[in-house]
């Protein structure tokens, strides 16, 4: 049990590496892309993220790299759907808010998974767990929440984004388990579904909110070359979400996000010389404080406890746990979003796992 144990528990941690990097990677290429080319079309450039996803994995089940695993369709097709909704809500969302309202809603998502997870799933957190995050959304709030601007109609879409996007990310975990199938099978069959939701509705969402045509924008050599590398990132970003949400929790990957969030604040200071304050600097320090403390009361927690012998019982009974997170987790992803992302002035790719 050693070894499958420690091999379990670095397929967590590389998961949960490679959705950081893909993810700051992705964020960093898609500002590039809108702000400094002007491609603002950020719920059609998603769908071909899925597309190329798809594309790239069929690619790789004819290698026989995975296998194709099916199971319930109308389960798959429903949730498919719904992450490219939630997707579509958050775009009008940061289309409808102002920057600071966006962030505030990308921060309800924990709070709002938690609440979910112990009405139906009856999922405990302990005080610790709800402490360290309390320091979190603190920290990430100080370090990016700015104007709060409210609106009845950006309001309800906010709720909207926030509740579908909790449920998206709790079916991708108990769906994996429940079939029994892994990260790659499920992104797998529920990517044509979400490609197909967001390329139908993505270019009247980005009309809507741009007032821009996208079949009309001028595709340069330099912008279709930062559309293909955000396409082939993505397809890290869609794998390692899934991965990290199977083999941890919904919570832990909106934890994940919001220290993507933090890298890319940086990453914006350090490569792009973006407006950077002592403010920033705090939030992001308070926010690390909550990462450590929540990575460390759930190593803590998962730890297997002592249990005591009965004396007419030799052999100890080892109790089932259902820990916040899949065994144990030795490191701390928008991130992020659409996720996990930094908000930008213009719509910004939303990560629908919410997202970096």
């Amino acid at each position: 049990m050693g070894v499958a144990g420690e091999k379990f528990q670095l397929g967590t941690v590389g998961a949960l590496s490679l959705s950081v990097v893909s993810s700051v990677s992705i964020v960093i290429c898609n500002k590039a892309l809108m702000s400094a080319l002007g491609f603002i079309f950020a719920t059609t450039l998603t769908s071909w993220h899925l597309l190329v996803t798809f594309c790239s994995l069929h690619v790789a089940l004819c290698m026989k790299l995975f296998e194709h695993k099916p199971f319930d369709a109308r389960t798959v097709m429903g949730f498919g759907v719904l992450n490219g909704i939630s997707i579509g809500l958050l775009n009008l969302s940061l289309g409808f808010n102002s920057v600071g309202f966006y962030q505030m809603t990308k921060l309800a998502i924990i709070p709002c998974t938690v609440i979910l997870e112990t009405l139906f799933f009856r999922k405990k957190f302990s005080r610790y767990i709800q402490l360290s995050l309390s320091v979190l959304l603190f920290g990430v709030g100080v370090a990016t929440v700015t104007d709060l601007q409210l609106n009845a109609m950006g309001s309800v879409l906010s709720l909207l984004a926030i509740v579908t996007t909790c449920i998206a990310q709790i079916m991708t975990n108990t769906i994996q388990k429940k079939f029994k199938v892994s990260s790659t099978q499920l992104l797998y069959q529920s990517c044509p579904y979400q490609a197909l939701t967001l390329f139908i509705v993505g270019p009247f969402l980005d009309g809507f909110l741009t007032n821009k045509n996208v079949f009309a924008f001028e595709y340069t050599p330099q912008v279709l070359f930062f559309i293909v590398l955000s396409c082939l990132i993505s397809v890290s970003v869609n794998f390692s979400t899934f991965l990290v949400i199977g083999k941890t929790s919904p919570v832990t990957y909106q934890v994940l996000g919001h220290l993507k969030t933090c890298l890319v604040l940086a990453f914006g200071y350090v490569l792009l010389h973006d407006p950077f304050s002592w403010r920033n600097i705090l939030g992001i320090l308070i926010a690390v404080v909550g990462m450590g403390l929540y990575s460390y009361f759930c190593t803590r927690e998962t730890q297997p406890k002592p249990t005591e012998a009965s004396p007419q019982v030799t052999q100890v009974k080892e109790g089932e746990s259902d820990p916040l997170i899949a065994d144990s987790l030795n490191a701390a992803e928008n991130g992020a979003a659409a996720a996990t992302d930094e908000p930008l002035k213009v719509p910004m790719w939303s990560s629908k796992y919410a997202r970096a």
